[in-house]
């Protein structure tokens, strides 16, 4: 199954944005290939907000929410990805992905 955008004008995305100094190598190829080879993973760094200069962890995580907006793909379907959030089977990922399809437009996590 080919996944596209709603448009059929690209093929769906899936863009891995992640908050450090560097991704490791390690994430691209384990996330990869949990996903079917025609679903494009792109993994995007941003980087970390000094925690210096009397910052307090509320302006911190605003810069940083600030550099993860500005990388977003337009019209991007977002999906945080936290261990205390709610665990999905393969399937019902699967089931997720399809809708989005669907819908139109790139996931981000």
């Amino acid at each position: 199954m080919r996944l596209a955008c709603a448009d059929n004008k690209h093929p769906m995305k899936l863009v891995l944005i992640a908050v450090g100094q560097k991704m490791p190598a390690w994430a691209q190829t384990d996330y990869a290939k949990r996903f079917p080879p025609e679903l494009p993973l792109v993994c995007k760094t941003v980087k970390t907000e000094p925690r210096t200069g009397g910052k307090t962890t509320e302006q911190v995580m605003q810069a940083e929410r600030a550099r993860i907006e500005a990388t977003l793909p337009k019209n991007a379907h977002i999906v945080a990805l936290d261990e205390r959030g709610t665990g999905l089977t393969t399937k019902a990922l699967a089931d997720k992905l399809r809708t989005w399809q669907h819908m139109g437009g790139d996931v981000a996590l």
